[in-house]
């Protein structure tokens, strides 16, 4: 189509004897609407998947080309025939006779025998595909891999670290480990070692009752105390205190069964002295104490003044429990339930509910003692500080 608007406005003009000149129409112009394209990944997370990704490709065309010769080979195999055993000698009894050919093999045997065979190579495709010690792909990185990712913020890159070969990412090189490393470059890449921390309290967390009984996981432990104890003191020393209570938790959690076991029996003391041993004052003091010397510069922080509120709580309940032990034939509560939120009580309510006849027999102090612990800790409606406050009121101050 031919635009002749230019034609019919000369032949306007000439009509009018007029020399005005109509103006031309204004376009409107569109809002420039750039876009974007979404960020590329780098090299280093490239390269790394095609150093994993070609072996795997290669292995499964040269197992594709061996299935495909042994398919065709089945199709072409003399041995496939459609008949049972019984039929087979009727077969040959009859190929026996003069002019008759051998019976031809059907279809759906032709095709058994062959799915057969499909089936044989699919099996060990899978187990091959399933069995670790087959996987070849995945090489343990060298510790200067593994600080050059932080540098570049390659948190894919760590996140494989973590999951693969976990124990690489506890290791000191020099004078410093992969976290405190991330820490000291600065604010420009907290990012990182908030990754990294929450790495270190995933590993803490998941841990099941079984796991703690494994000496792996003990070796494991005590790398993670030597670790956390001197990133939370490099972290208070930076003011990095949106760290220090997830550094705290994850401390506490790993220290190992020597620091809850000896807290827990100065408070069953405690305990056993009503308010003139202050329980609650005792185990705040020893969970602070714990925390560092410099915990000091951050007891203002909300999150950090509810953990300790949350393990002091922890530490009442473990002591009153175990000075119950000494009539009831109970169970302990297991010492890595402490300060994982909620665990030590509901073990305490388990046990108190299981063994309800038993506990008629404590003294009257520490039965009190005892339902003060399970009414006041009991719901939501307050927090960790608030229940720690209503218990500091009862046993430092009232008394029993």
């Amino acid at each position: 189509m031919v635009n002749n608007a230019h034609l019919v406005h000369r032949i306007a003009r000439r009509l009018s004897n007029t020399d005005e000149q109509p103006k031309p129409p204004v376009r409107q112009h569109l809002s420039p609407e750039p876009c974007l394209p979404a960020r590329l990944p780098n090299g280093a997370f490239i390269q790394r998947e095609a150093e994993q990704s070609a072996p795997r490709e290669l292995a499964k065309q040269q197992e594709e080309q061996k299935l495909k010769a042994e398919l065709e080979a089945a199709l072409h195999s003399p041995s496939l025939s459609a008949t049972s055993p019984s039929e087979h000698s009727e077969a040959d009894t009859q190929g026996s006779e003069p002019g008759q050919s051998p019976k031809p093999k059907s279809v759906s045997s032709l095709f058994s025998s062959v799915s057969l065979v499909s089936a044989n190579l699919l099996s060990r495709r899978r187990t091959s595909q399933t069995n670790p010690t087959e996987n070849k792909s995945w090489k343990d990185p060298e510790p200067f891999e593994i600080y050059r990712a932080i540098e570049k913020k390659d948190v894919t890159f760590l996140m494989e670290v973590r999951d693969r070969a976990f124990h690489l990412l506890l290791q000191k090189s020099g004078d410093v480990t992969p976290l405190i490393y991330a820490m000291r470059i600065g604010k420009s890449h907290q990012e990182v070692a908030i990754v990294l921390l929450g790495a270190l309290s995933r590993y803490v967390n998941n841990l099941e009752d079984e796991d703690m009984s494994q000496p792996k996981t003990k070796q494991i432990l005590k790398s993670l105390r030597f670790n956390l104890r001197h990133a939370i003191d490099f972290g208070l020393q930076t003011s990095q205190s949106d760290l220090i209570a997830s550094f705290l938790q994850t401390l506490v959690m790993s220290e190992g069964d020597k620091w809850v076991q000896s807290q827990v029996d100065n408070v069953a003391i405690a305990l056993r002295q009503g308010s003139e041993g202050k329980p609650v004052q005792v185990a705040d003091e020893a969970v602070r104490s714990f925390a560092t010397k410099g915990l000091g510069k951050a007891d203002l922080i909300t999150s950090l003044e509810d953990y300790i509120a949350n393990a002091t709580a922890d530490l009442l309940i473990m002591a009153a429990w175990s000075s119950a032990l000494d009539v009831v034939h109970g169970e302990p509560i297991p010492q890595y339930y402490f300060a994982r939120d909620d665990r030590v009580y509901k073990a305490f309510t388990d046990r108190l509910d299981k063994h309800r006849d038993s506990t008629r027999k404590l003294g009257k102090r520490l039965r009190w003692q005892i339902e003060v612990l399970r009414e006041v800790m009991e719901g939501r409606s307050l927090s960790f500080s608030g229940k720690v406050r209503v218990l500091a009121r009862k046993f430092d101050q009232d008394g029993a």
